[in-house]
């Protein structure tokens, strides 16, 4: 399904909460500088760096992106404080929500919740969705970001779980969780919600996977909302493992014009972030073919205010 808001924010709302500052530069100005760093693999990191600044280099998009590769200890950061509409990737929360909630409980997901966060996280069914927002409510939710250390990230008002706002910074903070040992969440509970990510449709494993090995296992998580200003909204996550690999990708994009557009932007991207990680490993997974269903949102959205 494609990914919009579970409802439309009324005016004066969205212009009190969402109103931004100045947009950031398009990625190719933004990119110029060297984005990566590592201790131990310099060269790798100045590659990567060289290689996303081309990538983005004709792109329109204003793109922020955050890598991190346990293999290496490569870590690539750009503008990854910037906020964006998180569209459906905040569905990847709101799951690691409901799994905090029942620890907390001592019980297991109930028989609906399970057929609820399998729609929600494998379809994007934004139903499901909703209906997982409103049963886990504003105040677990709040809590699992505090626990896991998301503080850049601010939840849509009332039931608008698609215009939560979040960064790139917060996302790979989120991917960090779910693939390591933490107090947050145990073993089971990463591990399910990453069996979840592992099975998206296949119309839906588009982004950051473009570009990964053979071999190489992808958990991903999508977003894409148009909006009046600034364009298609158009986020992708993922963490990559086995054939010795652990690392994990976050983009988030907007100021796209089409989602055709804004899916290529983020697949350049990745395309040579798995690439350069993955020398002598030829690319499996390759660019996306756009589906019938893009840019076609699975609600029509009334026009917005004219703010970010």
């Amino acid at each position: 399904m494609a990914v919009s808001v579970g409802a439309v924010v009324p005016a004066l709302v969205a212009a009190a909460v969402y109103a931004q500052a100045a947009p950031a530069a398009p990625a190719a100005a933004a990119a110029a500088a060297g984005i990566c760093t590592s201790s131990s693999h310099q060269a790798l990191a100045s590659k990567l760096s060289r290689d996303i600044a081309a990538a983005l280099r004709s792109r329109s998009s204003i793109v922020s992106l955050t890598v991190a590769d346990r293999r290496t200890g490569v870590v690539c950061r750009l503008q990854e404080g910037r906020r964006y509409d998180s569209a459906s990737v905040v569905k990847a929360t709101i799951l690691g929500a409901l799994l905090r909630k029942a620890l907390d409980q001592h019980r297991f997901l109930t028989s609906a919740e399970t057929r609820l966060a399998t729609a929600m996280i494998t379809q994007s069914d934004n139903n499901a969705a909703t209906a997982l927002w409103n049963d886990v409510g504003r105040t677990s939710l709040q809590r699992f970001l505090n626990r896991a250390k998301m503080t850049e990230t601010q939840l849509g008002p009332g039931g608008y779980w698609g215009l939560t706002q979040i960064t790139a910074r917060d996302e790979l903070t989120l991917l960090r969780l779910l693939t390591s040992s933490n107090s947050v969440l145990d073993a089971a509970s990463r591990g399910y919600e990453l069996n979840l990510m592992a099975r998206v449709i296949p119309s839906q494993r588009w982004g950051v996977p473009a570009g990964t090995p053979a071999g190489v296992t992808v958990h991903v998580k999508n977003g894409w909302l148009p909006r009046p200003t600034y364009g298609w909204r158009i986020n992708s996550i993922g963490c990559f493992s086995g054939h010795g690999r652990d690392y994990m990708i976050a983009v988030l994009t907007e100021n796209n014009p089409t989602m055709a557009y804004g899916v290529r932007t983020v697949e350049n991207v990745a395309a040579v972030i798995h690439r350069d990680l993955n020398a002598g490993l030829p690319a499996a997974i390759a660019p996306s073919v756009a589906s019938p269903s893009w840019g076609t949102p699975d609600e029509q959205i009334p026009p917005l205010p004219n703010v970010p």
